[in-house]
């Protein structure tokens, strides 16, 4: 094309609004709508209506009977035992998840893998194993048990085994929560308040405290939840005496046994009541140490 001087103009290329690129439908992925159905099916059979059950029984004749059930002298009993075993577990083992995480996370030494293998083997042992291993140790046949005759101290069947029992098998979660943060964190800000003239419980107190509170008081959490809640590992060691070495769960076990079902139910309805706390707090701890990071 030309014009009147004899310049030469490329033509333009006409495009008509009304003309559209074809929109691609993405076809929609069965795989994923089966995979979704099939683990909602599964959470709704093994967890959901089990638990509206368990809620359903407690309250099925009323309020009255549920309050009744929880002012029983044996389940008064085994509610304060659990919260004794508690008490006792979960700062034992705060103490020792601290002390654990500060050397593995600010240490490298021989045997460090060997120890975090050692630290996780409660999570690997079956419970019952685990008290098993403590009758094999503290019982009358075990390896201390003619010492601790001869003194007259008894640990299976008794308060103390249940306590090693619930230490044990709730172990690994502070010491599990408080190393990586003691990884990420580092050790910078420590050194550079000890070059400052701090001393190392200064150090402890108004540095490395504030920068792991959120992982302890996650650990903190679920070792609370698991001390509370175990059973098999408790109910190896403790022979089940009711008023005497019954915990809630152990209590749950019985009174379902005696066909007592509203008292069974209404005490589980206890434990999962404070299974729910535990989610939401740690729902809010996990959101809460997201925000820092």
């Amino acid at each position: 094309m030309t014009q009147n001087d004899g310049s030469f103009v490329p033509p333009r290329l006409h495009t008509s609004t009304a003309q559209t690129e074809p929109q691609l439908i993405k076809p929609r992925n069965w795989v994923t709508v089966f995979v979704i159905a099939l683990a909602v099916a599964y959470l709704v059979l093994v967890l959901y209506i089990p638990a509206i059950n368990v809620f359903f029984q407690a309250f099925q004749k009323g309020v009255g009977p549920f309050l009744s059930n929880l002012s029983r002298s044996d389940f008064l009993n085994a509610a304060r035992l659990t919260l004794l075993l508690a008490l006792i577990a979960v700062p034992v083992n705060t103490v020792f998840g601290l002390c654990a995480a500060w050397a593995i996370a600010r240490h490298r030494f021989p045997g460090r893998t060997l120890i975090l293998s050692i630290i996780d083997l409660p999570f690997s042992i079956s419970p019952v194993v685990a008290g098993l291993m403590i009758i094999l140790l503290y019982g009358r046949q075990g390896w201390f048990g003619g010492v601790l005759e001869s003194q007259d101290i008894k640990i299976v069947f008794a308060f103390p085994g249940m306590v090693l029992a619930s230490a044990f098998v709730s172990m690994p979660f502070v010491a599990r929560e408080v190393i990586p943060v003691l990884e990420e964190v580092g050790s910078d800000q420590e050194e550079a308040a000890k070059v400052l003239g701090a001393s190392d419980w200064q150090i402890f107190w108004r540095v490395t405290l504030p920068n792991i509170r959120w992982g302890l008081l996650y650990g903190l959490i679920l070792t609370n939840a698991r001390a509370m809640g175990e059973f098999g590992a408790v109910s190896v060691v403790s022979g089940n005496i009711a008023n005497k070495t019954q915990s809630l769960p152990l209590f749950v076990e019985e009174a379902y046994k005696q066909y007592e079902t509203e008292a069974a139910y209404s005490a589980a309805v206890l434990l999962a009541l404070l299974a729910v706390v535990t989610l939401v707090l740690k729902e809010i701890l996990e959101r809460k140490t997201g925000k820092k990071s």
